[in-house]
């Protein structure tokens, strides 16, 4: 769900690339990016059966691949999910910072402070790549590149890049493209992201980031409630090149209270 990042972080992007962790490079097995401007489904609530003409739905990493449509997986990379709380303890409380993400109670940030946290981290959340990949999944989308900026100082602009890397790297040894989520302020593609998935972007005026640096694979999703002028606005003015959809809040399965979809 939607992170406001409120730093500018150029200067850290092109200072970025003197580190010495992994560039993403071409991976053997290969990946394929979703389809450019293929109509698309947030289904992060719950799964459900993705309406006519849908080419690509986004769901969690707990569900399961879509059967007949381009699957992206949604992996919350920088920060832990909730009922994993006590996993985190008991294995790796080395790797957790003891900051809750104040949008998000009962979130806590990953330690991505030192070249060894990151790598450590690396490998478990690659390892959920490469379970996305078995179950089905195309793509991967990791969640809060800039919940850096919630840290109260404990991380940094420096950090998040150098963990964006390895997790771009881990995405493509698997197979699957890797997708920036939000955070429109990094330039995804010096890091090696394939494509963008982008909230709210039409409320933040930010959709010409994306859609400079990645064409028509930017995949927006605008909520109801906001209001409908942004959707609106966002149709008119660029609802012809990428796919766009308005969604309910809590992108909750069809059928339930509160579902809300559609797509210009």
């Amino acid at each position: 769900m939607r992170r406001i990042l409120a730093v500018a972080v150029a200067v850290v992007l092109a200072a970025a690339g003197c580190g010495s962790e992994p560039e993403p490079a071409t991976s053997p097995r290969g990946w394929v990016a979703p389809p450019a401007d293929g109509r698309f489904d947030y289904q992060l609530g719950g799964a459900y059966p993705p309406a006519a003409g849908v080419r690509i739905v986004d769901r969690d990493r707990a569900a399961d691949a879509p059967a007949d449509a381009y699957g992206i997986c949604y992996v919350n990379a920088f920060q832990t999910q909730p009922g994993e709380n006590g996993w985190w303890q008991a294995e790796h409380p080395d790797l957790v910072l003891k900051r809750q993400d104040p949008d998000w109670p009962g979130e806590y940030l990953l330690d991505i402070s030192t070249p060894a946290k990151r790598a450590a981290l690396g490998e478990i959340v690659g390892g959920w790549f490469e379970g996305c990949a078995a179950k089905g999944f195309r793509a991967v989308e990791p969640d809060n590149l800039d919940s850096y900026t919630r840290s109260g100082g404990q991380l940094s602009a420096e950090h998040a890049v150098a963990y964006a890397r390895i997790l771009v790297s881990k995405a493509h040894e698997s197979g699957l493209a890797a997708g920036q989520k939000n955070a429109a302020d990094f330039d995804g593609r010096s890091l090696g992201f394939d494509f963008a998935v982008t909230e709210e972007c039409a409320v933040y005026d930010e959709c010409g980031a994306y859609l400079d640096r990645y064409g028509d694979q930017v995949y927006e999703v605008e909520y109801t409630d906001n209001g409908i002028d942004a959707y609106r606005r966002a149709c008119r003015d660029h609802g012809a090149r990428i796919s766009v959809i308005l969604r309910d809040r809590e992108v909750v399965p069809q059928g339930e209270a509160g579902y809300h979809y559609e797509s210009c």
